[in-house]
């Protein structure tokens, strides 16, 4: 499922970076680590790296009511799990650019630019089980982080701190059937009897 939404956020992406970008830069989700990039990362190349993963809240519902869909059967479907995915955003720059730093600006506020186009992932850029979800997947580009402190976050990883943005979808999945029922309640019957002392 998170392979199809890293796939789904490349699409994006790949159809909103201007052409000259998007013909030279490609799109990876290695972690940013001291060995980066791997050799399966070609540069240039914009990487988001999904750091973290927790339950939304946000449009939490608290659950659907019983609705009948045939003469005698009540459904009431679960409600879906939601997930806040974080991705950081970085830039990096082709070997032995003479100037990579502004290399790497570039390619970041076009990424920025690309990415905050859409609150909603259109359906378009849809990928695999990104089509099945029942409810829009949500972006909020530019997010407010989960990281704590940036600088432990590069020292964690064994690498240099670099520019970067917070990119966050949230995704709906469904984790179990609804509840069927084919007994509907008419009416209620209460007997009341007298026991002698």
């Amino acid at each position: 499922m998170l392979q199809d939404l890293d796939k789904t956020i490349e699409a994006i992406l790949k159809a909103e970076l201007p052409e000259e970008i998007s013909q030279q830069t490609s799109v990876s989700f290695a972690t940013p680590d001291s060995e980066f990039p791997p050799a399966s990362v070609s540069l240039p190349t914009i990487n988001l790296f999904l750091y973290d993963v927790v339950e939304s809240t946000e449009y939490r519902t608290g659950g659907y009511p019983w609705t009948q869909t045939a003469p005698g059967k009540f459904v009431k479907p679960e409600e879906p799990m939601r997930a806040e995915c974080h991705y950081t955003v970085t830039a990096w720059a082709r070997e032995g650019a003479p100037a990579p730093e502004q290399d790497e600006h570039l390619l970041l506020g076009a990424a920025m630019r690309a990415l905050s186009k859409y609150r909603i992932i259109p359906d378009f850029a849809l990928y695999g089980a990104m089509r099945e979800v029942e409810y829009p997947i949500h972006a909020r580009p530019l997010a407010t982080g989960r990281l704590g402190s940036p600088g432990e976050f590069w020292q964690a990883l064994g690498g240099k701190p670099r520019p970067f943005f917070n990119y966050m979808t949230i995704l709906s999945f469904t984790v179990r059937e609804p509840q069927v029922s084919t007994a509907a309640v008419t009416g209620a019957k209460v007997n009341i009897t007298r026991t002698e002392p």
